[in-house]
């Protein structure tokens, strides 16, 4: 099970470049104190024969002094090695312990379970790709339990192993095991965990760690190792969207000036062009730079150095991102917010907010709410407590380019510390969404007039679709400028024509020419361009006609709202995907030129993000289809979802 090989007796430096390529992978032993974290991990460290000789042979013998095994051998205290930790039993400080097998390389985080130390276990947690969340058999879904698993998917670990742990103290009862998996299931639904597992062990005596067990003949499902080596987090990481904060300027003589970062996110190539924020100053790479000599690509999280073919002045804390790819630049942003300081968060109070590699003043204007761990509840407080989380608004007194922490941990986490002792007293995890204290969102508006009423037509939609031949829906393509959301609009809706169907184009440019005349393009006036047309598609759609909207709706929350608004039976969301440069070419107008210039402000894949659909119905790459192509995948999709 371990990484030993007959390459190393044969050949050890093909067995070094072969141990060198496997996959690394960080997990995290939580959960409530006393659940058998630390005992796990001994025991998968002990089964895989990963422990040397010597120190076997002390654990041995601490076994008899500090274990809690009776004089036994004690596996939790190959990770328990602070004295406290040893006296009391219980785990404080988070340990690290490495090892292999033939198939990966490993990290662990043994994570203490103390309410107490629940900042110690964020931490730990901040890295990993996987969370092992051990629960007592005894004693079932703990408060703690909880805690650690609403931590654990508010850091966006994907995936999670429920190992329900002393089995062999509960007969090994196949009973206790699917009541708290059921429970546990209750809970989880409320979290946002996509990938849920639950295996049931024994640390202490290995049964399902390593190897499988007979003693449980109902489980017939795989062993923690086996999950271990097999689960797959190859597409957890970003390689969209490239993102190095710049750590240190290299400057060891004349002819050299480096730019030194650790990629946050995405990859780099030589030779592709770059912008950085604040400046936003554009050059192209011209060598990626690291210890083993020079790459032509790099990708997250190496440590490089870039060095470009212009000039320009960069400095610690700036960022190089692509230029169609921008994070958000702001100075205002939502954060859930993990209090790690006996003193209590104060709103208001002036403290040093740390993201990447920039350090920057700022308060917690607003603490928006307090979650209830228990039940996932919010509740009103004045203050965040120790241990607790809140959702809260932070103003800082410059700008700063981040993402959403779901998006990329990287550019999305940032620490809070104390000005006075300098000691970290918070860790945040920016919300995706755009800081809305100061936007006003009529999404939600209620009539001027409260003695209004909505009228019902004497014609029912089911008699307008007998008539017309469909079921009314409500198209929005949605892509860059130049994606080619107009082109396709009006050649679908002439293809729909000529069927026969009732149908009409709600374009971007003409909506804006008429009842949306008044808007702009800042965030808060593409919400309220798109809430306009939503509208105006609603009032189709009832009257039985297919609606097409054009609209570039950059914010995927506020298209979120849109599908809401018309209605998941009512709506299709189709990409147009053509790249950036692809869309650059196409511009005849000049649109990205002014907006490279900042002459065009607010402008989407330039000056502010284009956040694209996560889950559409259809993505239409239109740089690769012509219309045509284009159009009878729209048609076929309608009549595969039953509207025509």
């Amino acid at each position: 099970m371990s990484h030993q090989s007959d390459l190393i007796a044969t050949d050890i430096n093909a067995y070094l470049a072969q141990h060198e390529r496997k996959e690394l992978m960080r997990f995290i032993t939580c959960g409530s104190v006393d659940d058998g974290k630390s005992t796990l991990i001994g025991r998968l460290l002990y089964d895989s024969k990963m422990i040397y000789e010597d120190q076997l042979a002390t654990l041995h013998k601490d076994s008899k002094i500090h274990g809690t095994t009776g004089g036994n051998f004690d596996p939790a205290l190959l990770t328990d090695g602070l004295k406290a930790e040893r006296e009391q039993g219980i785990t404080i400080d988070v340990a690290y312990r490495y090892f292999s097998t033939a198939k990966r390389k490993f990290i662990i985080a043994d994570t203490p379970g103390h309410e107490q130390y629940t900042r110690n276990m964020a931490t730990g947690a901040s890295t990993a790709d996987l969370a092992i969340i051990l629960v007592d058999a005894r004693h079932g879904v703990m408060t703690q339990t909880r805690r650690h698993s609403f931590i654990t998917s508010l850091l966006g670990i994907k995936h999670v192993l429920v190992a329900i742990n002393k089995m062999d103290l509960v007969d090994y009862s196949e009973n206790t095991y699917d009541k708290i998996r059921a429970d546990y299931q209750e809970f989880a639904a409320r979290l946002d965990i996509p990938d849920l597992h639950f295996i049931p062990i024994s640390a202490l005596l290995g049964d399902n760690v390593v190897d499988p067990t007979e003693k449980m003949p109902w489980y017939q499902g795989r062993t923690l190792m086996n999950f271990l080596e097999n689960v797959y987090i190859g597409s957890d990481r970003n390689l969209e969207d490239f993102r190095m904060p710049v750590q240190y300027v290299n400057r060891p003589n004349l002819d050299f000036r480096g730019y030194c970062g650790t990629i946050g996110s995405g990859t780099i190539r030589k030779g592709e062009e770059i912008l950085v924020l604040p400046s936003r100053k554009t050059s192209r790479v011209k060598e990626i730079v690291t210890q083993d000599g020079s790459l032509d690509e790099a990708v997250a999280p190496s440590a490089i150095t870039l060095t470009l073919e212009d000039e320009i002045d960069i400095s610690r804390g700036d960022f190089i991102v692509r230029p169609g790819n921008l994070p958000r630049v702001n100075d205002r942003f939502q954060a859930m917010i993990v209090w790690m300081a006996e003193d209590a968060m104060v709103p208001g109070k002036t403290y040093v907010f740390k993201h990447t590699t920039n350090s920057v003043t700022g308060t917690i204007s607003t603490l928006r709410y307090v979650v209830d761990v228990n039940t996932l509840h919010r509740k009103d407080a004045p203050v965040l407590k120790l241990n607790e989380i809140g959702r809260c608004t932070v103003k800082l007194t410059k700008p700063i380019a981040y993402d959403g922490y779901r998006r990329s941990r990287a550019t999305g986490a940032f620490i809070i510390i104390d000005r006075i002792t300098n000691v970290t007293v918070g860790a945040g995890m920016i919300q995706d969404r755009a800081d809305d204290a100061d936007r006003h969102d009529h999404w939600d508006d209620s009539p001027q007039a409260q003695s209004l009423q909505g009228q019902l037509s004497h014609v029912s939609l089911e008699e307008r679709s007998a008539r017309f031949g469909q079921r009314p829906v409500t198209l929005l393509l949605t892509g860059l400028t130049g994606a080619g959301k107009t082109t396709i609009s009006y050649a679908l809706e002439r293809r729909l024509f000529d069927q026969g169907r009732a149908c009409a184009v709600l374009d971007g440019e003409n909506i804006r020419l008429g009842i949306n005349r008044d808007l702009g393009f800042s965030a808060d006036d593409r919400s309220e361009n798109l809430r306009r047309a939503v509208e105006l598609a609603k009032l189709m759609n009832n009257a039985g006609m297919i609606c097409i909207v054009g609209l570039i709706a950059p914010d995927a929350s506020v298209r979120l709202r849109a599908t809401e608004a018309l209605g998941d039976d009512h709506c299709l969301v189709v990409h147009l995907s053509a790249p950036i440069e692809v869309c650059r070419a196409r511009d005849v107008e000049g649109h990205y030129a002014r907006a490279d210039a900042g002459e065009i402000a607010n402008f989407p894949g330039v000056s502010t993000p284009y956040e694209t659909p996560e889950n559409p119905d259809l993505v239409l790459p239109t740089h690769e289809l012509s219309v045509e192509q284009c159009v009878d995948q729209l048609v076929a999709l309608l009549g595969n979802q039953g509207f025509i």
